[in-house]
């Protein structure tokens, strides 16, 4: 798998925010503790690809390296990072954060930090869309009608069924924006986002559904959006998850979407995949609804061979739903074959994501029964999870 850097604006002077008397840029807005753009950050750092962060920071900020090790030193970022200054125009900004990337990098989302409310899924679908596209955008309908206006008249109307209101962040191959900025110096082009950089290219630029939620915080009455409602304290639960598989002719060996090669096949009516099965079960009891089989019976045609992940997804709407926060998960892999160890960082990883959390609140470990029972006599495995979520009043 490619390389994947991110690269975090947050240069802006808020020159609207200005004009309203308020003098900070809004990307350093205290928002719970920390300055607004440290929540893109820690969003951005948790993703599972992500091997390092640039900060482009105002040319007046100041020691930016300084702050920036002084919020990692209270919530570490767990991913490389470096700081840069940045420029007149956006263009100028990314193209200054670009320049700090690794050369070999292979893919580089650029976001916005006064678009607080990202979210890992999204950044996830970017990353996806980038397998056969040069780019990829978030985008949402235009549900207004847009009119062309010149002169104070209105010239035209477009049809806005072929329009869409584009959201950061978006990713890029890295060689195809490279060469977008580098052409861009050249032949002094002026762009408002980077897709245009690789539309002007002929490159290909993949549209993936946008978030409402990840909004921009531009004008003054905007910043209500960065006030906590007051509410009561949510509930501390805990759910335990507990999954067993035999081996047999069946389905691949799979943790978290992690196929083992040269692992025994297991016998399951879905795809088999015995962590995130344990895991659900962990968050159904968080949210005191029964069990996988309850939910997702292996007498039902509908689940058979159906990915765990796609049943995960619907586990964690009812968790969304329900108003809960899955805030830490401990799993543990118990067989005395295959050995998971030399997988287990990316079984982690892939965990992490399915479930949209930084990976430092997931923990995996694995381990043997040291010969006793049908684990030790390699005919099956077993996996348990306990799940820690925030639960709100009834």
């Amino acid at each position: 798998m490619p390389s994947t850097w991110a690269v975090l604006l947050a240069a802006g002077k808020g020159s609207r925010l200005a004009k309203a008397g308020i003098d900070t840029p809004k990307q350093f807005l205290s928002y719970r503790g920390a300055p607004l753009f440290w929540r893109s950050a820690r969003v951005l750092a948790g993703l599972p690809e992500l091997e390092g962060l640039v900060f482009v920071l105002p040319p007046d900020q100041g020691d930016g390296e300084d702050l920036i090790r002084k919020l990692e030193g209270e919530a570490p970022l767990g991913v490389a990072w470096r700081v840069t200054r940045g420029g007149a125009r956006r263009q100028d900004s990314v193209a200054a954060g670009l320049a700090e990337v690794p050369p070999d990098c292979g893919r580089v989302l650029v976001h916005d930090s006064a678009r607080p409310f990202l979210t890992p899924s999204l950044c996830a679908s970017l990353l996806d869309a980038l397998e056969s596209a040069d780019a990829a955008i978030p985008g949402l309908p235009v549900t207004d009608t847009i009119k062309v206006v010149e002169d104070g008249l209105a010239a035209e109307t477009p049809d806005r069924s072929r329009l869409a209101a584009v959201q950061t962040p978006q990713a890029f191959r890295a060689d195809v924006l490279r060469r977008g900025h580098e052409t861009a110096r050249a032949e002094d082009w002026d762009v408002t986002d980077d897709a245009m950089l690789v539309e002007r290219l002929g490159g290909s630029v993949a549209v993936v559904p946008g978030d409402p939620g990840n909004i921009k915080i531009t004008n003054p009455e905007d910043l209500r959006l960065l006030e906590d409602s007051v509410a009561p304290s949510p509930v501390p639960v805990t759910g335990f998850g507990y999954d067993v598989h035999k081996y047999g002719s069946g389905r691949p060996f799979i943790l978290a979407g992690v196929h083992i090669q040269g692992a025994p096949e297991v016998v399951a009516h879905s795809d088999g995949d015995c962590l995130v099965h344990a895991v659900i079960d962990a968050i159904l009891g968080c949210l005191g609804r029964g069990d996988i089989g309850q939910h997702f019976p292996d007498t039902s045609a509908e689940f058979d061979n159906v990915p765990s992940s796609v049943l995960l997804d619907q586990v964690l709407e009812m968790a969304r739903e329900d108003g809960t926060e899955i805030v830490h998960l401990d799993c543990k892999v118990i067989c005395q074959t295959p050995r998971i160890d030399p997988h287990s960082h990316l079984i982690r990883k892939s965990l992490a994501r399915m479930l949209g959390m930084d990976e430092t609140r997931v923990n995996l470990a694995a381990t043997t029964e040291e010969g006793l029972g049908f684990t030790g006599e390699k005919r099956g495995l077993k996996c348990v999870a306990v799940c820690t979520a925030l639960r709100p009043l009834a």
